[in-house]
């Protein structure tokens, strides 16, 4: 754990698996103490003080013997989608842009591209069936200063026939996807603030429990369909999104809009 947070270590620790647990990574139970020990770097009793404010917030449940178990909370009821605003088209496609010039300014590799059965967020987010077949890719992108990112996306199986590892590391996934005949037509995108936990922090070459942007992203063709899901850990010392806004409306009711979306990196 960086020594160098202002945050004992135990708290740390809490943090990560907070976060963890959010993105369901403990479905089939944590690891146990000793793992986490050993993940971490820490002393047992920190580990245990982790554990015991997840438990007392209701996140996780611990029973001799049956070792540690998340809580999943009921499903929140999906919130109604939103039709795509026109006046927005142009600045949407701006973004997508922006993401495609990201994606072949900066060097990749592919750390693992597969087939498998969408998990159930994937699914929903894509409007497929559960357990649906998707591509799941794995990429690491770096600048010349070293890492940048993480990405992790799913595609529809039919969408994704032809593209392997090989076309993933020339060429930036939008441009492959637009290549084999699919129209993109916009981007829903939110970003968040994450930890990294011990892979991630490997990859990126900083350390656990690191601050992260997180961005995930929803990619749709002409037509309104879910094309690509995107999910984005970002070193913030190395990628900034910038956006320039302008004052529109009434004088009584002027809004801060954007002009345009960047994205810059280093």
């Amino acid at each position: 754990m960086p020594a160098t947070l202002p945050l004992p270590k135990y708290h740390q620790v809490y943090l990560v698996l907070r976060q963890q647990l959010v993105e369901r990574r403990f479905d089939g139970g944590l690891p146990g103490e000793l793992a986490l020990v050993k993940q971490f770097g820490v002393a047992r009793v920190t580990v245990r003080k982790a554990l015991e404010r997840l438990a007392s917030e209701g996140l996780i449940e611990r029973a001799p013997g049956r070792g540690t178990r998340p809580i999943v909370p009921k499903a929140a009821k999906p919130a109604a989608s939103r039709p795509p605003v026109p006046h927005l088209r142009a600045q949407l496609r701006g973004l997508l842009e922006n993401i495609v010039s990201v994606g072949l300014a900066t060097r990749v590799q592919v750390l693992s591209c597969e087939t498998m059965a969408a998990p159930q967020a994937v699914a929903a987010a894509l409007a497929l069936p559960d357990a649906a077949p998707v591509q799941k890719a794995v990429r690491l992108r770096s600048t010349r200063e070293g890492p940048l990112s993480l990405i992790t996306t799913y595609v529809p199986r039919e969408l994704a026939r032809g593209i392997g590892r090989r076309e993933l590391s020339r060429r930036p996934l939008l441009l492959l996807l637009e290549a084999a005949g699919v129209a993109i037509g916009r981007a829903t995108q939110t970003i968040s603030a994450t930890l990294a936990d011990v892979e991630v922090a490997q990859r990126l070459g900083i350390e656990v429990g690191s601050p992260l942007l997180a961005v995930t992203r929803l990619v749709c063709d002409v037509h309104d369909r879910p094309v690509q899901w995107l999910h984005g850990l970002y070193r913030p010392d190395r990628y900034q999104y910038e956006m320039q806004l302008s004052r529109v409306g009434g004088i009584d009711a002027k809004l801060w809009v954007s002009d345009e979306l960047s994205a810059q990196f280093h």
